[in-house]
């Protein structure tokens, strides 16, 4: 039961529009999570790709996520799941959520139609990106980050970077098409005061779950592919996973900084 003295992880499979509204109002101290966002190429064809070509130019190698809202969808869904999360998360509870310049506009519109306040973008320097003459590189994503209602200064939370350089795992050694570094989450997670509980609902392969639990705090994660959220209970369980090059993946167990 995920209730206010809820402790330990929880991998939860199933649609984000049909698990939210049976978690209880006011029970998350924060959310850290990477939405799909729903972009990925100029025009709707691109879109709509294999996430694993649009993301990685290595198709048939990861399991396929739903990827490829159009922009009214996208703006629609969102504000569904956002709404809900509105009620779930307590008075105060910082959210943070990854995103793409091109859907950047969108989220930050959504995120205040939902109710809450907000407060900044978090730059994330990725490093390497794919050059192009006479254009400047798209080695930046962004973290959107509010709260629900009033945030403290005297918050149990310290003071953080508003710029994070951390190199993506090498596409050979995820798991999942956008997994993000543990060393990347483990940072940003520091926002959310000590004891409380984290929700991700898009957790994916987990990074932002292992991260929290490293970390000491309670975490619930929500995932529609079940692939997925066997792969976020697996690394929970400090059960290696197998990389696209045949290695043994263990996030759970990887030293500090690593970008697994």
């Amino acid at each position: 039961m995920i209730d206010k003295d809820f402790t330990g992880t929880k991998v939860i499979h199933g649609d984000i529009l049909q698990v939210l509204p049976m978690l209880p109002d006011g029970v998350f101290g924060g959310v850290v999570t990477d939405p799909p966002y729903c972009s990925g190429g100029l025009f709707s064809n691109n879109r709509r790709a294999n996430t694993a070509t649009k993301y990685l130019n290595v198709p048939g190698n990861f399991e396929n996520f739903d990827d490829c809202k159009d922009q009214r969808s996208f703006t629609n869904w969102s504000l569904l799941w956002m709404t809900e999360l509105f009620r779930v998360c307590k008075s105060g509870a910082p959210v943070c959520l990854f995103i793409d310049w091109r859907q950047l506009p969108t989220i930050s519109d959504v995120f205040q139609w939902a109710g809450f306040v907000w407060r900044g973008v978090v730059v994330w320097d990725k490093g390497n990106s794919r050059p192009q003459l006479g254009r400047f590189r798209q080695q930046a994503e962004f973290v959107l980050w509010g709260s629900k209602g009033d945030m403290p200064l005297d918050r149990n939370a310290p003071c953080l970077s508003g710029v994070f350089t951390e190199s993506m795992p090498s596409a050979n050694a995820r798991v999942h098409q956008t997994q993000k570094s543990i060393g990347l989450l483990r940072e940003i997670i520091k926002i959310v005061e000590p004891g409380e509980i984290i929700l991700d609902p898009f957790c994916g392969s987990g990074t932002t779950l292992v991260a929290a639990a490293r970390a000491g705090y309670p975490a619930v994660g929500i995932d529609n592919s079940a692939h997925y959220a066997d792969i976020a209970r697996r690394q929970l369980e400090g059960l290696s996973v197998v990389g696209r090059d045949g290695d043994q993946i263990n996030m759970f167990d990887a030293r500090e900084g690593a970008d697994r």
